[in-house]
């Protein structure tokens, strides 16, 4: 297996055509068949399992890829969780140890990627905020939507280039998921 410099990613950079295909109602149960195999393969491993990014909110536009987030005791133990999954199906496709000891493992057809992370990572929270935003939030998520298609018709390098690309309408979306927290709170 080779380890690249780029971004720790395991067999270098791949070139991709970012395709955004219309929701598909699918999507919900092939998380959900997913999360049987990983939840079977990891036992009292796995901490928690969520269904995150564009495919979990209904309605939304995305890549055909399930992304899930599987919370283990530590991410960088890798020899407590990473042959279990890849005897599952999974392959280790991204290990980043100076952004919170991220992994992420995909299946062969690259409809999968599996995000593992460690309990406190400050990651968990928020895919979950930007998740539950656009599953409630209209306006956001047509907002979100149109970027993500404008994006998809332009060339990348790679995956990641688009991924970042995405960042700023991210963090917006978040920062205002985030004050509106606060006023319904009455932090100030």
């Amino acid at each position: 297996m080779e380890i690249s410099d780029e971004s720790c990613l395991i067999g270098g950079i791949e070139n991709w055509e970012i395709v955004i295909v219309d929701y598909d109602s699918a999507w919900p149960s092939m998380y959900e068949r997913h999360a049987g195999i990983i939840v079977d393969a990891l036992g009292a491993t796995l901490l928690r399992i969520e269904h995150i990014g564009s495919t979990s909110v209904p309605g939304l536009a995305a890549k055909p890829i399930i992304d899930i987030l599987a919370v283990v005791p530590d991410s960088a133990n890798e020899p407590s969780y990473l042959p279990k999954l890849e005897a599952a199906g999974y392959f280790l496709r991204v290990r980043e140890p100076d952004f919170f000891e991220h992994r992420m493992l995909r299946t062969v057809a690259r409809d999968v990627h599996i995000h593992v992370y460690s309990p406190q990572t400050p990651e968990i929270p928020r895919y979950l905020k930007f998740r539950d935003r656009l599953r409630t939030d209209v306006e956001n998520r047509l907002r979100y939507e149109a970027v993500k298609r404008r994006l998809a018709k332009r060339s990348w390098k790679d995956m990641n280039e688009y991924a970042q690309a995405k960042s700023e309408i991210i963090e917006r979306i978040l920062q205002a998921a985030m004050t509106d927290d606060l006023g319904t709170t009455g932090v100030t």
